[in-house]
C-alpha cells in the first residue's frame, strides 16, 4: 500500500497526461493521497484508492495509529503513546521533529520509504521544542 503526503506539482494542462501511469507504477497494490495545498483537481481525478487530508494508520512494531497529514504537526491523537505524524508540505526545509518527521520525497532520495525507514530517522531527529508547550504532562518517546 502506497500513501503521498507530498504535493504533485505539474502544470495544469500536464498533470492528466503525465501522473496516470506513474501513479499506476508506484509500488503497492492501493496507492492513497493525502492531499496537500498544491494538489489540484486534476491530481484529485486520477485513480488514487482514496483521497484524504488526514489520516490515522496504523503500523510498527506496537501498531499504534500514526498520523499523516501534509502540514507538520505538533501533536496529535496517540503521541503521548509514541505514535508518529508524517507530513510533507515543507519540501526539504526541515526534516522534522523526532515524533514528527518530513516524508516528502525530497528529503527521501525521491524513493518510496517504509515505516522501519521513518522511524530510524525520527530516533536522530531533536525533539520538538514546542513539545513541553502543548503536551504538558507526557514525556516524548525517544
Amino acid at each position: 500500500m502506497g500513501w503521498n503526503v507530498h504535493q504533485i506539482l505539474l502544470p495544469k494542462s500536464d498533470v492528466a497526461n503525465n501522473l496516470a501511469i506513474p501513479i499506476n507504477q508506484l509500488p503497492g497494490a492501493e496507492r492513497h493521497l493525502v492531499v496537500g495545498n498544491h494538489d489540484l483537481r486534476s491530481t484529485l481525478e486520477l485513480p488514487w484508492d482514496s483521497i484524504s487530508h488526514f489520516v490515522e494508520l496504523q503500523d510498527g512494531p506496537q501498531n499504534l495509529p500514526n498520523t499523516l497529514c501534509h502540514y507538520p504537526m505538533i501533536t496529535w491523537n496517540h503521541a503521548r503513546k509514541g505514535a508518529l505524524q508524517f507530513f510533507g508540505h515543507v519540501h526539504d526545509n526541515w526534516r522534522g521533529s523526532r515524533n514528527s518527521v518530513n516524508v516528502g520525497v525530497d528529503v527521501w532520495d525521491f524513493m518510496p520509504v517504509t515505516f522501519a525507514d521513518i522511524a530510524r530517522r525520527a530516533k536522530k531527529l531533536p525533539p520538538n521544542k514546542h513539545w513541553g508547550d502543548v503536551e504538558h504532562r507526557a514525556k516524548l518517546n525517544t
